[in-house]
């Protein structure tokens, strides 16, 4: 006789992985810092598959450029806080679901707050370098369990994005450079990253605007980067192959939670 799983908002997720496992997405506490291109979809893909908690980290509000690849980027959104915004799809998607809005920039004096009470998994998606290596330095040096985002911009071929630790990685300048600065501070590399292996050289010039044509940042924080070119299908898949690991994971806690339990 065949098991009825029911059929409520998780029935199929629950099909996939079994009761154990969606019980421990429910029970776990995820940070997602950053709510772009990457992390809009990230948190879409989580909340979809039932984990129960959110801190959501992201000091931005919605422009017209973001509309291209950005999940809460629309005419009727421009202006609105990507926080706010996120919280208010999460809450919709599961109405369960606990939702910490942060609505900070994520640098060495934020992580203290971002990082306060228990943190099951930690998802990286900001591309404000200086930040990005400082945020992946302290979840290591706590021990939280990590999933970044590495250079989603400037690709066109979804067969080549990958997941492996940062020290595997490779043909990604990003990941390069940030290896680079995380052996500067003597912090580990071994944290699983979602990257390209494709190659950026045969690019067109209008790919990587001037840095006269580049996007101001908003709340005088971080330095002004160049504007990439990018696609919304890449930037998608990168989310949602974050969020895919990190889910991974998560259910990896499954035995570790059933022994206490037993115990």
């Amino acid at each position: 006789m065949l098991q009825d799983f029911g059929n409520d908002s998780l029935s199929r997720i629950r099909r996939m992985i079994g009761q154990p496992a969606l019980d421990c997405l429910q029970a776990s506490r995820v940070v997602v810092i950053g709510l772009g291109a990457v992390g809009s979809y990230a948190v879409e893909g989580l909340a979809r598959a039932g984990v129960g908690q959110f801190v959501l980290v992201d000091f931005d509000v919605v422009t017209e450029s973001n509309i291209n690849r950005q999940l809460y980027a629309l005419h009727s959104s421009l202006g609105q806080s990507k926080v706010g915004l996120a919280c208010q799809r999460v809450r919709d998607i599961n109405p369960a679901a606990a939702v910490q809005p942060m609505e900070l920039f994520a640098h060495e004096d934020t992580f203290d707050k971002i990082f306060s009470g228990e943190v099951d998994l930690v998802i990286d998606a900001i591309d404000s370098f200086n930040p990005k290596v400082s945020l992946l330095a302290e979840a290591s040096r706590l021990g939280l369990p990590l999933v970044s985002s590495m250079g989603a911009a400037l690709r066109r071929d979804p067969s080549k994005v990958q997941v492996a630790p940062l020290h595997e990685t490779h043909t990604c300048p990003l990941a390069r450079r940030v290896r680079k600065m995380l052996r500067r501070r003597n912090a580990p590399e071994d944290f699983l990253c979602v990257y390209s292996t494709e190659s950026t050289a045969d690019l067109p010039d209008s790919a990587l605007a001037s840095q006269e044509e580049s996007e101001p940042h908003y709340r005088d924080r971080g330095r002004q980067r160049r504007t990439l070119g990018s696609l919304p299908t890449l930037t998608g898949i990168f989310g949602l192959t974050a969020a895919n690991t990190g889910l991974q994971l998560l259910q990896d806690r499954v035995p570790a939670m059933q022994a206490g339990k037993s115990g």
